[in-house]
């Protein structure tokens, strides 16, 4: 699940085919029946993110702020002059582990995707989830039952989203985040963006995302070019 998270990755920036629609296609193919997503949620959230990186109200991916955590130094000094004690933010070092990683997956993704097929009348995307979970369940109910099914399905969204959490926010979070301050894009990126250690494990583990910044100034190139 999670080496289908990089690859729709590259089909939804467009990076594999030469063609603009083959990749459009075989995306709805792997995040809709491969993952049980959306093809239409990743690309609303995720071109945001491409287009303001760690923008805050402008990048989906920091909105978490400030319901569980203080990102970025500008936004958590807001915060202490307003006195917002959502929660004990001295001490999110401890808590993320417990908070984000674990749950962001099962917990939130697993039923805002259906909202938002639904919400927004995406019917052939809601189509493709459904046969993701049509042959999930036509796989496992006769080996495992109802219960063993369910249990594998938490487990494994639960293991992705440990994944998927440490890969995307190990290079975006460490850098700087503000509110929009309209610098221009090529900044805009570099501000935002940071690279981890090229090996082989990081290439597969991050499915070359260890390369952000390469990442967000080509965004459309194949990922096994990054390093050149």
């Amino acid at each position: 699940q999670a080496q289908a998270g990089w690859l729709q990755h590259d089909f939804g920036h467009l990076s594999v085919f030469s063609k603009s629609r083959w990749n459009h296609w075989v995306h709805k193919f792997v995040i809709g029946h491969l993952k049980g997503a959306p093809a239409s949620w990743w690309n609303h959230l995720h071109f945001q993110h491409h287009a303001k990186p760690n923008c805050f109200r402008k990048d989906p991916d920091v909105n978490m702020h400030p319901l569980f955590f203080a990102l970025g130094k500008t936004l958590s000094v807001e915060l202490g002059v307003q006195k917002k004690k959502f929660m004990p933010y001295n001490h999110q070092h401890k808590y993320f582990f417990i908070i984000g990683p674990p749950a962001l997956v099962p917990l939130y993704f697993q039923w805002y995707v259906f909202y938002f097929a639904v919400q927004r009348k995406q019917w052939v995307d809601l189509a493709w989830m459904l046969s993701f979970y049509i042959r999930f369940f036509l796989t496992y109910l006769p080996f495992l039952g109802v219960k063993g099914t369910l249990g594998l399905h938490l487990l494994v969204r639960f293991i992705e989203s440990n994944w998927f959490v440490w890969v995307t926010q190990m290079n975006h979070i460490p850098m700087h985040i503000d509110y929009d301050k309209n610098v221009d894009w090529f900044s805009t990126q570099l501000q935002a963006t940071c690279n981890v250690h090229q090996s082989f494990f990081n290439d597969w583990f991050s499915g070359h995302l260890n390369f952000q910044i390469e990442h967000h100034l080509f965004p459309t190139m194949p990922r096994h070019n990054y390093w050149k």
